[in-house]
């Protein structure tokens, strides 16, 4: 049986911090005591019944006889098919592409893909210089780099572990004062469960008391139904209704101001292309562009327009083909020459970058100052920000420490009411028993039996006590 198994808040608490030696023999222990409690001696078979409480109409619970339903290979066969399935979906629609390619307007055709190659790490561009160009300059200035790395690796990996040392022992003086603050609260837990068990005695023995003397039982009282439940559920009904309501409606009024304010600039497109002259065309170019765009305007109603521009029938020509066309045009210096040959550039943000400047001209000292002031910045500010996300971790550690005796206090009450209600879960079905035993008229002897061993088993039963 796990600790889990338990259920039991204090014994969580208590063996939490134990090593697995330790946990044992408290296992062991507590064991003992459960048998030298509960380990009554021989009695006569006669009164067997009456001693351990032993009903002749007490059925086994239903859940024990439902059988446990069969795995199947259903959802791994499911699975399977399903990704051939894909895959095979996948190859048709590689098939199809290629059919569709020799039918494609070659307006339409996707352009020819140049790969980019990034070369963003400062190490990078170093070992793509000295293989690239291979000098004094570029070896010393990537040798530098390369050294440089190492040093800032080893100093972050030095600091880290100290970091990391440093929060740990903090954690574990965190931990001492918060098991040095639970002592108050399993003590409270303890004194409430054994007060429980108190009191169910005196109670149980008052009414046996009274059952033996006046033959009757106490009785109980019935709770009331709670219908706050049920106003609240229709409250919640009324408000999604109401704020879905509300949601379409606001929605609707959004479609007809975003119609409206279509129609305002789709009714400025005509007045645009009849003031548009050779002058203004760049300007007028890139606003009725972005307006198509915006619009979504098909293309025949772009073609009829278009034709009223006061421009050259090329430019007009030209303008048609990037409106109608499916992909945008890239700039050559961005986009290189459109063909499928790599490009390499090079965009670093990254200290190491202006030593490496400075070791390829170190002639120029505002390289230098560069290089430490970036560099001395770099440490100053990671150095800060290990210090505070040390600082921040321990002080985490401590208001957890706190939130968890908080609520180790909060729960004692619902330990108690826990513990209560599984005595009461043991104890209730002995006591119905009892007068059940009464009611078929059992002695006053036999009777006191029962009741004995029912107090027996409240005071040393489960859910048990440990001390």
């Amino acid at each position: 049986m796990k600790l889990h198994d338990f259920h039991d808040g204090e014994t969580l608490r208590r063996q939490k911090n134990l090593t697995n030696n330790q946990k044992k023999n408290n296992a062991y222990t507590q064991e003992g005591v459960i048998v030298n409690n509960c380990c009554k001696p021989d009695c006569n078979f006669n009164e067997i019944c009456d001693t351990l409480i032993i009903s002749s109409q007490t059925k086994a619970p239903a859940e024990l006889n439902e059988k446990p339903q069969e795995k199947n290979l259903l959802p791994i066969s499911g699975i399977a098919l399903g990704v051939m399935g894909g895959i095979t979906a996948l190859t048709y629609f590689v098939q199809r592409s290629t059919k569709n390619l020799a039918k494609t307007d070659k307006k339409q055709v996707l352009p020819t893909l140049t790969r980019h190659v990034a070369l963003n790490e400062e190490t990078h561009q170093a070992i793509y210089r000295m293989v690239r160009n291979p000098n004094r300059q570029t070896i010393l200035a990537g040798s530098g780099v390369l050294a440089l790395t190492a040093t800032a690796f080893m100093g972050k990996t030095f600091f880290d572990g100290f970091k990391e040392v440093w929060v740990k022992k903090k954690e574990a003086d965190i931990q001492k004062n918060l098991q040095e603050n639970l002592i108050a609260v399993e003590t409270k837990t303890f004194g409430g469960k054994m007060q429980i068990v108190r009191n169910m005695l005196s109670e149980r023995t008052t009414e046996f008391s009274k059952a033996l003397s006046f033959g009757q039982r106490p009785k109980e009282e019935n709770g009331q139904k709670n219908t706050n439940f049920i106003l609240l559920g229709a409250a919640t009904f009324a408000g999604i209704i109401g704020l879905g309501f509300l949601s379409i409606k606001n929605l609707t009024r959004g479609k007809q101001y975003l119609e409206e304010g279509s129609r305002m600039l789709k009714n400025s497109i005509p007045d645009i292309i009849k003031k548009s002259n050779a002058e203004t065309m760049e300007e007028d170019r890139e606003i009725l562009k972005n307006l198509f765009t915006a619009l979504g305007t098909p293309k025949k109603y772009i073609k009829e327009h278009l034709q009223n521009l006061n421009w050259n029938k090329s430019d007009i020509q030209d303008f048609e083909d990037e409106l109608l066309s499916s992909t945008a045009r890239v700039e050559r210096a961005l986009g290189g020459d459109g063909t499928d040959k790599p490009t390499y550039y090079s965009h670093v943000d990254d200290y190491r970058a202006h030593l490496y400047n400075y070791l390829l001209d170190t002639d120029n000292k505002q390289f230098k100052q560069l290089f430490f002031g970036i560099a001395g910045l770099s440490a100053v500010g990671y150095a800060g920000k290990l210090a505070g996300d040390a600082i921040k971790e321990v002080q985490v550690k401590k208001i957890n420490a706190e939130t968890e005796l908080n609520l180790q206090k909060r729960l004692v009450s619902t330990e108690l009411r826990n513990f209560k209600a599984k005595k009461d879960a043991a104890i209730n079905p002995l006591v119905e028993e009892f007068y059940q035993q009464k009611k078929s008229g059992k002695s006053e002897e036999e009777l006191k039996v029962i009741a004995d061993n029912i107090l027996y088993e409240i005071k040393n039963g489960a859910p048990y006590v440990y001390s």
